[in-house]
């Protein structure tokens, strides 16, 4: 693969039915939400939980037991800052165990709070252990909260007969609400059933349930994934006649609609949108910074780019690993060395974790254009400092070293290459390419120990016919690593 098809790819995902736009990952964790909206106030036992979970093994629940044993109480919205503080974490397993705690030391719980297990069940676990768990809640249990929780579950797994059933049975209780039917589009936005999230956001509008954002924007995607765009801008009327107010999520995703398109100039007018409305929270600084690096870069707009990092960098003076990687994918696809080796470096004298995914855009913007010995000495220098180059990178150096006639640092890197592949189960590792620029090299030099070495290892990996040494096309060459 190519850089630029490389960068291409993780630049701008197209709008299409297999990509869910980032903005709708909260549609399904709205249903929880309500459950840990508790006070903000971070008390001493907070932080013994926290740092115990982050500096050894012990239990999250053995610091409340302690806790407890020393003669302090525990309140209810103690626990659930610690489960909101898990879960915003990811750490759906500290946050289980939290709730199984409560249950055991029979603290009252609301139906959101058995909403969230639902949800931490099948995050850990599986769909049949929530459903387990929902089946156990009396009658009076399953409410809203519950069975919307469940149904979530059911859409994330795209199990249609259970979310239909659960649906229709909070349809009939009349407890239906607008992040359920979202729910529902975004199984049908997923599955490419468009025509469902018409008939679907059609149906909530007879029936009074309000469209809110999330539903606009899904059927945004929806039309534009069958390139309706007339349609669009229907909805875009609709939401200004009943005056629902686009917000950052909605802009970047009508700039990515009409990039996706080719109207490059509309695009443009709403990522000005974002750049004058004003985040209400670092997230979605965040979310929109990198929409605006990445769709920038996509129109060759070098100084949006500029501008979208710089608004970053005042909100984060320190970016993440995820930024900085955003902002060199966009250089790298502009060609802007002087800024790519400058931010880079910047990266690299302030990171405190080595995220080789980093130097790695480095590396493969000097590899794609024959820098050879720069590759090579940032390669050095990451390797030195514990990074693992990933099987992309190395087979770009292949590939360079082959071309170059350097057969020996060729072979040098196909063997890490090999070595790391087999250590990560890959089988991709090197490309069909590479195995046929190979197979040219030892047939136009006489080489026989590398030659008997190469597809001695080749053949190893079914790459090679035995007898003939045509080259086989691998099973998952196009995988990415």
């Amino acid at each position: 693969m190519t850089i630029t098809r490389f960068i291409s790819r993780l630049i701008l995902q197209k709008s299409s039915p297999s990509f869910t736009p980032r903005w709708l990952c909260t549609v399904t964790e709205e249903p929880m939400a309500a459950a840990e909206a508790q006070p903000k106030k971070k008390t001493r036992l907070f932080y013994q939980v926290i740092n115990k979970a982050n500096s050894d093994k012990t239990s999250v629940t053995d610091v409340l037991n302690n806790w407890v044993n020393q003669g302090n109480a525990v309140r209810k919205f103690d626990v659930l800052n610690l489960t909101k503080f898990f879960r915003t974490r990811k750490n759906f397993h500290a946050a289980l165990k939290l709730y199984d705690w409560m249950e055991i030391n029979k603290f009252e719980t609301s139906n959101a709070d058995k909403a969230v297990r639902i949800d931490l069940l099948y995050k850990i676990k599986d769909i049949s252990s929530a459903e387990e768990y929902f089946n156990t809640l009396p009658e009076s249990e399953k409410t809203s909260r519950t069975y919307g929780a469940l149904l979530c579950c059911y859409c994330k797994e795209k199990v249609f007969d259970k979310a239909f059933e659960i649906f229709e049975k909070m349809k009939a209780s009349n407890q239906i609400t607008t992040l359920n039917y979202n729910n529902m589009l975004l199984l049908f936005y997923t599955t490419e059933k468009h025509e469902n999230v018409f008939s679907f956001a059609q149906e909530m509008e007879d029936n009074k349930i309000e469209l809110d954002l999330y539903t606009y924007n899904l059927l945004i995607n929806s039309y534009a994934a069958l390139n309706d765009l007339d349609a669009v801008e229907k909805v875009l009327e609709k939401m200004k006649s009943n005056n629902v107010e686009p917000d950052l999520f909605t802009y970047g995703n009508l700039a990515t609609v009409y990039l996706n398109a080719g109207l490059t100039e509309k695009s443009n007018v709403f990522l000005e949108m974002m750049e004058k409305m004003e985040a209400r929270t670092d997230k979605k600084v965040f979310e929109a910074c990198r929409t605006r690096i990445k769709l920038y870069s996509e129109m060759n707009n070098l100084a949006g780019v500029h501008r979208a990092w710089e608004t970053l960098k005042s909100a984060f003076p320190s970016p993440n690993n995820t930024s900085y990687l955003f902002m060199l994918l966009a250089l790298s696809k502009l060609g802007d060395q002087e800024s790519l080796e400058r931010i880079f470096k910047e990266w690299d004298e302030n990171c405190t974790i080595y995220d080789f995914r980093v130097p790695n855009v480095v590396l493969e913007y000097y590899l794609s254009r024959g820098m050879i010995e720069k590759a090579g000495l940032l390669y050095d220098g990451s390797v030195n400092r514990g990074a693992k180059p990933n099987l992309r990178t190395l087979n770009l150096f292949v590939n360079l070293n082959l071309q170059n006639g350097d057969i020996d640092s060729a072979m040098k890197y196909l063997d890490i290459g090999l070595d790391r592949a087999k250590s990560w189960n890959s089988k991709w590792f090197p490309r069909d390419e590479t195995v046929k620029m190979f197979v040219k090299y030892f047939e136009e030099n006489e080489d026989p120990e590398r030659a008997d070495k190469f597809f001695q290892r080749m053949k190893g990996l079914k790459r090679v016919d035995d007898d003939s040494m045509v080259v086989n096309t691998a099973e998952a060459s196009n995988a990415e690593n």
